[in-house]
């Protein structure tokens, strides 16, 4: 059974951040990418006791959340999409992934959508 909202610890554990020095920026991208899910998965039901037969958080949303607010982590330090690597020299971080985009369905993985 998955967790939602996913703990501040899920998300330290899939970056692999140690120790608590990150712990408050972290809780905020965190938030933030919950809000977000939230707000463009409004299909899903958040609430500790759904309806029976309403959608429930899988484990794929999950995760896309975890990865979401690790991104928006990461950017936080590249303002011009750029990561120094050290001696490698610098990296482009994207403004979107499609795996998360996949995990989410949203994007281009969005189904279909009746009005």
């Amino acid at each position: 059974m998955v967790t939602w909202p996913p703990p501040l610890a899920d998300l330290k554990a899939d970056m692999k951040v140690p120790g608590t020095g990150d712990d408050v920026v972290l809780q905020a991208n965190l938030d933030a990418a919950v809000t977000f899910v939230q707000r463009v998965r409004s299909d899903v039901d958040y609430r500790p006791n759904p309806l029976p037969d309403a959608k429930i958080p899988d484990a794929d949303l999950v995760l896309g959340t975890l990865r979401l607010a690790g991104r928006w982590f990461t950017r936080r330090r590249s303002p011009e999409a750029l990561v120094d690597m050290g001696e490698m020299g610098s990296a482009r971080v994207p403004s979107f992934d499609p795996d998360i985009e996949r995990l989410l369905c949203i994007g281009r993985f969005r189904g279909p959508v009746f009005a």
